[in-house]
């Protein structure tokens, strides 16, 4: 019993380790999941252009229609003059978006110097002079402080903030040491900042949670903000190909966590609802606007839905709102940003829409999507999710390709190559879910790749095998046929119904022993390989030589629908040959030899018979052996053919043959009805039509035990066909039966006792 576990052991061991379609699919797809892990840097990036490729098919959708931009364009410039502007521009353009009483302003703009107004300096040293000089006078003094407040721009601005009671200033952190170095260090006042209300952890490990952390601030001078009603950081960090896809929702400095400028403008627009940010030991954990759940991923960055390309959102520029070209319900309830869009200004970004896109719609978007709440969503855990997508096409690939035509293969990959793709938009358009394309799709075009691979090298052995397991025994042509399609050959045992034949030389053994064996082997070759060409004519398998006999089949492995008919006309040749054959052995002074041929068409198993190192592709059954008997009955009736009447039926419109006998055949209990195969019916001569139907009254009068009449009918036939054999055995069995007539049950049936 142990023996037989340790057999059963290696042979299951020898198995796993077997080349099959579905582990080639399997190894590939663990390359792709190891390059996935590995995540390099060109395929991220070519991830990428198809999240901008989903963006460009989706296209343009609709906004909330809650956002406007206010612009410092090409048309303001030209206006006003170039940038910056004197800040009282910007107080006066405060001023006016206050009477058109929007929801709330968001300036993508930072002050972060005094202004340098000559004009405030110059007043500034008269007032220290007269300071200096303690000169009284109060009427002087009056005058010059109001001259003063006409000249601080910077308080202007500010004056102008703080009226408006909705302004929201904006303002960047500096992240690199070099960057910081270039800015003046100094204590601002971070409370006019906004940050976060609340603060969770998860854990107490949630503390030391990664998120981005500022070296430095640049932020408006302190008259200014404080003046606002809050601020927000506009940074944005675009991707490694420099594109803007992701907007950063928390960034730490001085140990808090600040808000960007689109969260603080939208706290504003909902009337101050909190703002939570929630940390886990893995990074940001939630992000929450009041109500509203702002889906983010691990280092707190929001996927930005872009409603479409520049100028979705409306555009006013500075200089008409100052001139009174716009009317106010154009603003009125709305959120207002104020930033640059002209070029020169080098505001401008890469996005999925454009290469020159301002940044202050980057906001736009920004707000949108959260205003929508119309989220994306590409959190880390999504990784497992695109594991899974990279897995099942793999699997999906190594079940259905091997078991498919290579063309049909190659159309099922193309089709999943197109439909995984259309399924990726589907769920990015409709349900605002990014998952990656590019290994999925790198996974079906490796597999497919190593699929073909591998079925070319294993069609190329089994072609090879083919063509050395039948080419000796089929004709080129047929071996070429079976090349170009091998699942027509089923190798190993199936039932069908096919055509057997069997020949053999009469006398061979005699024959054979009045010739030297070199001369013998000369004559057999010779005989053989003449033999052989007439199969491979009519595309017969040949099965085997066995001596001077030979066994042949048609049908297999190829399919022939008129395999009987082939089996005949081969035959025929075979004798029509050998009387030619004749005349070379009769001029050499041999003896004249004659063949015997038996056909059978009925079931029997083929396929490759033997052991797993050495096979012969064969036929077996009862129906074989029937052939090798009517072979054998020639000798019998002295006859060329012997057909069975199963052959018989098949091809009787398209042959000559004459009805021998009803035989039973050792080893068989039924009897059958035999044929001789005289000629293709379209080459049969009108004696031969006339010795078949002659021959079958004989018989007819044999079989109704009417012994003189068909002894009479055959002496007949032998003086117009003196070589008829046939005729001479009937007329002896007729003798023999009016001596001993048979008893009242007989049948007819002569019962052959000898093989």
């Amino acid at each position: 019993m142990l023996n037989f576990f340790k057999i059963l052991a290696k042979g299951e061991k020898l198995k796993i380790w077997r080349i099959s379609g579905i582990k080639i699919a399997l190894l590939a797809t663990l390359a792709v999941l190891i390059i996935f892990y590995i995540d390099l840097d060109f395929l991220y990036l070519l991830e990428l252009k198809t999240l901008d490729l989903r963006f460009l098919t989706r296209g343009i959708i609709s906004t909330s229609e809650k956002v406007v931009l206010v612009t410092i364009d090409e048309k303001s410039l030209d206006e006003l003059g170039r940038w910056p502007w004197p800040r009282t521009v910007m107080a006066r353009l405060l001023d006016i978006l206050t009477h058109y009483k929007p929801k709330v302003i968001g300036l993508d703009l930072v002050w972060a110097e005094p202004d340098q107004n000559s004009e405030l300096k110059i007043l500034q040293a008269i007032a220290q002079k007269i300071k200096d000089s303690q000169i009284k006078n109060s009427e002087l003094e009056n005058y010059l402080n109001q001259a003063l407040a006409m000249a601080d721009h910077d308080r202007m601005l500010a004056q102008a903030v703080a009226n408006s009671q909705r302004s929201i200033l904006g303002y960047f952190f500096l992240f690199s040491s070099a960057e910081s170095s270039a800015q003046e260090k100094h204590s601002e006042d971070l409370s006019t900042l906004t940050a976060y209300n609340l603060v969770r952890y998860s854990s107490t490990q949630a503390q030391g949670a990664y998120v981005f952390e500022a070296e430095d601030i640049q932020m408006n001078i302190p008259v200014i903000s404080a003046a606002a009603q809050g601020a927000g950081f506009f940074n944005i960090f675009p991707d490694q190909d420099g594109t803007v896809r992701w907007a950063p929702l928390v960034i730490k400095y001085a140990g808090k966590y600040f808000c960007p400028l689109s969260l603080v403008v939208l706290q504003k627009f909902f009337d101050g609802p909190p703002l939570l940010l929630q940390l886990a030991e893995f990074g940001v954990e939630k992000v929450n606007l009041g109500e509203i759940s702002i889906p983010v991923n691990e280092e707190g960055r929001l996927l930005i839905n872009y409603c479409g390309p520049p100028r979705t959102f409306p555009h006013y520029s500075i200089t008409d709102i100052l001139h009174g070209r716009i009317p106010k319900e154009n603003f009125q309830d709305k959120i207002v940003l104020i930033g640059a869009t002209a070029i020169g200004i080098y505001d401008m970004r890469v996005t999925p829409f454009g290469q020159v896109f301002p940044g202050i719609e980057i906001h736009a978007n920004i707000i949108d999507t959260i205003l929508k709440q119309r989220f994306l969503y590409r959190p880390n855990w999504v990784t497992i999710f695109d594991i899974i997508n990279i897995i099942t096409v793999g699997v999906i690939l190594g079940l259905i390709l091997p078991k498919t035509k290579a063309i049909w293969g190659t159309i099922n990959a193309g089709l999943l190559f197109i439909l995984f793709p259309l399924a990726a938009y589907y769920l990015f358009k409709y349900k605002g879910i990014w998952i990656n394309m590019v290994y999925p799709l790198a996974n079906i075009i490796l597999t497919n790749l190593a699929l073909t691979v591998y079925r070319y090298l294993t069609e190329e052995k089994e072609k090879k095998k083919i063509r050395g397991a039948f080419q000796y025994y089929l004709s080129p042509a047929v071996v070429e046929q079976m090349l170009k399609d091998p699942e027509k050959l089923k190798l190993g045992g199936e039932k069908k119904e096919l055509t057997v034949l069997f020949s053999d030389i009469r006398g061979f053994t005699s024959f054979s022993e009045q010739m030297s064996p070199e001369n013998l082997v000369k004559f057999l070759n010779e005989y053989l390989s003449r033999m052989t060409d007439i199969i491979f004519k009519y595309e017969g398998l040949l099965d085997k030589y066995m001596g001077d006999a030979i066994m042949a089949i048609w049908g297999a492995p190829l399919e022939q629908p008129d395999h009987p008919l082939r089996a005949c006309y081969t035959a025929l040749d075979m004798v029509a040959d050998l009387r030619t054959w004749r005349e070379k052995w009769r001029d050499q002074g041999m003896p004249i030899l004659n063949i015997g041929v038996g056909i059978n068409t009925g079931s029997m198993v083929v396929g490759n018979m033997g052991s797993e190192k050495r096979f012969d592709y064969t036929v077996m059954g009862d129906s074989v052996n029937l052939a090798s008997r009517l072979e054998g009955l020639n000798k019998l009736y002295g006859t060329s053919i012997i057909i069975s009447e199963f052959t018989y039926s098949l091809v009787q419109g398209e042959i000559l043959g004459r009805e021998l006998d009803l035989v039973r055949v050792k080893g068989k209990d039924q009897p059958v009805r035999i044929y001789e195969l005289l000629a293709r019916s379209s080459a049969a001569t009108s004696e031969q039509r006339e010795l078949v139907q002659e021959f079958q009254a004989g018989l007819t009068a044999y079989q109704n035990r009417q012994w003189s009449k068909a002894e009479a009918i055959w002496k007949n036939i032998l003086q117009k066909f003196p070589e008829d054999e046939p005729s001479k055995l009937y007329i002896e069995r007729c003798r023999m039966l009016m001596q001993n007539p048979p008893p009242p049950d007989w049948d007819g049936v002569y019962s052959v006792t000898t093989k």
